[in-house]
Formats: C-alpha cells, sequence, structure tokens
C-alpha cells in the first residue's frame, strides 16, 4: 500500500513538473506583418501637364501711307489703337530636380490662342483703313528655380518665346468725296522671337500630380506690317506694331517617379 501511494506520487510531480516547463518555451507566434513607409515626397523628375487662362496684349498699328486722291494731305499717319485679348492655353513638358528646400527645372510648353483685335481710322477724304490682328500658337522653353515647402513650391520662370502672329489690312475709298472709289488689302504672317519672364505656386495633391497658378510678361518686340507694297490707286501704306503680352493662367501636371526611397527591411 505503501508503495503505490509513492509511484502516484512521484508520477504527480512528473506531470507538474512538465507543464512548468512547456510554459517556459519561448513563443513560435508568426511575426507582425512588414508595411512598409509611405513614399518622401520630392519635386524631382520629369513631368507633363495642361494648362488654360487668358491673355492681353497692348501695342498699337502704327501706320504711314500715301493717299494721293486727298489733296488736302495726301500722306496718311495713324495709330489703330486696341488690346487684343482672348484664352490660351496648351500643354506642357518639364523636369525638376530638388536639392535641399531647393528646385530647379527646365520648362517647355505650348498654347493655342484666341487673342485678336479690330482696329479702325477713317480720314476726311472718306478713306478708311482697318487693321485686324490675330495671334495663333505660341510657344517658350524656360527655366525655373523655386523654394518648396514639402508640398508647396514658390517659382520664378524665364527664358525664351515664339509665337505666330497674323495681320489683315484694308484700305477703301467710297468715292463720296473724291469721285473715284477704291478698295485693297494685304495680310502678313510672322513668327516672332521675344522673352517671356514670371512666376508662380505649385501645389502637390499628391506625390504625383499638382496644380498650379502662374502669371507672365511676354515682349515680342517689334512686328513689320509693310509687305502691302503700292495699291492699285498708286496709293500705299506700311506699318508696325509693338506686341507686349500678359497672361495668367492655371494648370496640372502629372510627375513620373524616377526613384523611389530605400526600403526598410525588417528582421526578427
Amino acid at each position: 500500500m505503501y508503495r503505490k501511494f509513492l509511484l502516484a506520487s512521484v508520477g504527480a510531480l512528473a506531470l507538474t513538473g512538465s507543464a512548468a516547463l512547456a510554459a517556459d518555451l519561448p513563443s513560435r507566434a508568426p511575426p507582425p506583418v512588414y508595411l512598409p513607409p509611405p513614399p518622401i515626397f520630392t519635386w524631382t523628375g520629369i513631368y507633363v501637364g495642361g494648362q488654360i487662362g487668358y491673355a492681353w496684349a497692348s501695342g498699337n498699328n502704327n501706320f504711314t501711307g500715301y493717299d494721293p486722291f486727298y489733296l488736302a494731305d495726301p500722306f496718311i499717319t495713324t495709330s489703330l489703337g486696341g488690346n487684343p485679348s482672348g484664352v490660351i492655353g496648351g500643354a506642357h513638358v518639364g523636369y525638376n530636380y530638388q536639392f535641399n528646400q531647393f528646385v530647379v527645372g527646365l520648362e517647355g510648353s505650348v498654347d493655342g490662342t484666341s487673342l485678336s483685335n479690330t482696329a479702325a481710322a477713317f480720314f476726311p477724304d472718306g478713306t478708311t483703313i482697318t487693321a485686324q490682328s490675330r495671334a495663333d500658337i505660341q510657344g517658350s522653353i524656360r527655366g525655373r528655380a523655386g523654394i518648396a515647402w514639402d508640398r508647396a513650391l514658390i517659382y520664378a520662370t524665364g527664358g525664351v518665346a515664339f509665337g505666330g502672329f497674323n495681320t489683315n489690312v484694308s484700305i477703301a475709298n467710297t468715292g463720296a468725296v473724291t469721285g473715284t472709289p477704291f478698295f485693297a488689302n494685304g495680310s502678313v504672317s510672322s513668327t516672332r522671337v521675344g522673352w517671356t519672364v514670371g512666376g508662380g505656386i505649385d501645389y502637390a495633391v499628391t506625390n504625383n500630380w499638382s496644380v498650379f497658378a502662374e502669371y507672365r510678361y511676354t515682349n515680342w518686340g517689334s512686328i513689320n506690317e509693310n509687305n502691302f507694297g503700292f495699291l492699285t490707286g498708286g496709293e500705299f501704306f506700311n506699318g508696325n506694331r509693338k506686341i507686349n503680352q500678359n497672361q495668367v493662367q492655371v494648370g496640372f501636371s502629372y510627375k513620373f517617379d524616377l526613384g523611389g526611397p530605400v526600403p526598410v527591411v525588417a528582421k526578427y
């Protein structure tokens, strides 16, 4: 009897010790799921986008000419006023590089425009000169430099501008005063190279998409309108126009990531 009791006691102690040892064994639960850190934002990268806005220009058509039917003063000197204005919009592509807070880059843009203006001058002998000016397309290649505060970028921009301009000019006389009616017209197209400067603000809505607002001033120099030569009745005229343009635009850009931050590797 005593022997059986002793064996039972030893067995109970053995079972208790095994449970205690099992409780002390290290856990083999799976490691937590690795979640990569969010990408670090940078303005560095190639981007493309579109823009739309409004432009207005100043600069009169200055004409000189000869009207043999107005004997009192056959030499014509006049300035036709009016400032072309209209909608402007198109696309752009560029590249930015950011180091610390500073961002530098290069951008090219092309815009179609509806800038147009018609002006007329009237003379005592019944002669009328009408000039219609139109700008169809513009473009620019500009450098950019700015300072970034995280996702906000304030920048200045400047460079070379290209533009296509068309002018239609007509001269007419009803003959009510001179007794000799006449009419003639001509047109001239000109591609101008000028300079442009401005600035704006960019804001990155996401790591890839950004929106911006920009103002630019463009000087196109002097556009000659003197390719009309002599007209049918012996009259002639020529002219020139200086165009200074202002424009405001808003737009969007999509930036392509050329490389991301080095991932963090978790070790367990």
